[in-house]
């Protein structure tokens, strides 16, 4: 699948980046990302952003504030008015974002597809963008709500999601990277890579390869008829089930399932990523389908939290994982090569190198 890229979990701060501060992203996210664009390609910057290494990087050059949750959206803010009077030039498109932004994403995409004259055939990215959101939101249920997404695409029909979800739990935000050169398959191991600070212990993960079995299953259930599962889940009811289980009826029988399961066996979808793009199977009917198919198949899906990588807090130590310090380094000597080349004045980037330098 290649190389792990990923996510990170960050805490929850509120408020607004100060407007003086945001004008000098936006400046000097132009400035490097107009480098790097011309000097290796579009694509090329897709790849970096899908780099956490790099994207916390990126965000400490910008003057934001390397730990917090606010550096996702700031970021991706900033290089969205930076990108966009260069978008047509450099073939560069960024869409969606915050809350009711990022529900604007498929629209922005069409409208950057008719503005620039794209093919017919980059309809598909409107997909590609509600797949990866629901994948992140329903297939991997790990706890974080999403509330921010970010949709990346070039002129040749590259593209990168960056994403970010909450725990209200704990006040923590989660962010997920995606790389569209390197998706495999939506459900099969599809993240560049999934990294956290913290481990969750009650994770449904639909998307692990270890959930392969538990995915052909559900398939093959929603091609039953309705009633059939629905007796399922009544006698499921009466069961004294595995004790990894901890199963409500709310798990088992969750309001608009029976909607749902009508919808499937009309439709009879060809896999599952086609059964999870449907519209209004959330969450909790994932959940109940999966538990009936694990009682009845015999089958077990993935329960680890997918997260790897320790950024926000402990990482020079080793806990819970030790940092990627070559590849971390590899992303800084990256920045100063473009800060070098990049068209700003000496102050600017004086004050840019000496962000930098603070990660070492």
């Amino acid at each position: 699948m290649g190389k792990r890229t990923g996510v990170a979990e960050l805490p929850l701060h509120g408020g607004h980046a100060p407007r003086w501060l945001f004008a000098r992203m936006v400046r000097l996210s132009r400035a490097l990302v107009e480098v790097i664009a011309r000097e290796f390609g579009p694509e090329e910057f897709l790849r970096r952003l899908a780099d956490p290494y790099w994207f916390q990087a990126f965000g400490c050059v910008l003057g934001f504030d390397w730990h917090s949750s606010g550096l996702t959206t700031t970021v991706c803010g900033a290089l969205k008015e930076a990108l966009r009077p260069l978008a047509k030039d450099i073939g560069i498109f960024v869409c969606g974002g915050k809350a009711r932004a990022s529900r604007r994403t498929p629209q922005e995409i069409e409208d950057w597809l008719e503005a620039c004259a794209l093919p017919g055939s980059f309809k598909r990215l409107t997909h590609h963008s509600r797949l990866v959101a629901k994948v992140d939101n329903t297939a991997l249920q790990d706890g974080y709500q999403l509330y921010h997404h970010s949709f990346f695409f070039t002129k040749s029909g590259a593209w990168a999601v960056v994403q970010q979800g909450m725990n209200q739990s704990n006040s923590y935000a989660r962010r997920y990277h995606w790389l569209g050169e390197r998706v495999k398959s939506f459900v099969n191991e599809p993240h560049t890579g999934i990294a956290a600070q913290k481990i969750e212990k009650e994770v449904l993960n639909l998307v692990a390869k270890e959930s392969a079995e538990v995915r052909s299953s559900i398939l093959a259930l929603s091609k039953e008829k309705p009633d059939t599962i629905l007796k399922e889940i009544a006698k499921a009811k009466k069961l004294i089930l595995h004790k990894r289980h901890e199963i409500t009826e709310n798990d088992l029988e969750p309001r608009g399932l029976k909607k749902v399961l009508l919808k499937t066996y009309e439709l009879k979808p060809k896999n599952f990523e086609e059964m999870l793009a449907l519209e209004g199977l959330g969450p909790k009917n994932l959940r109940a389908l999966t538990l009936i198919s694990e009682l009845i198949y015999d089958v077990s899906a993935s329960r680890k939290d997918p997260a790897r990588f320790s950024f926000a807090h402990g990482g020079k130590d080793g806990h819970p994982y030790p940092v990627n310090k070559p590849v971390y380094d590899q992303s800084i000597a990256y920045l100063e090569e473009m800060l070098n080349q990049a068209r700003l004045e000496y102050s600017e980037k004086a004050k840019a190198f000496r962000r930098l330098h603070r990660l070492f």
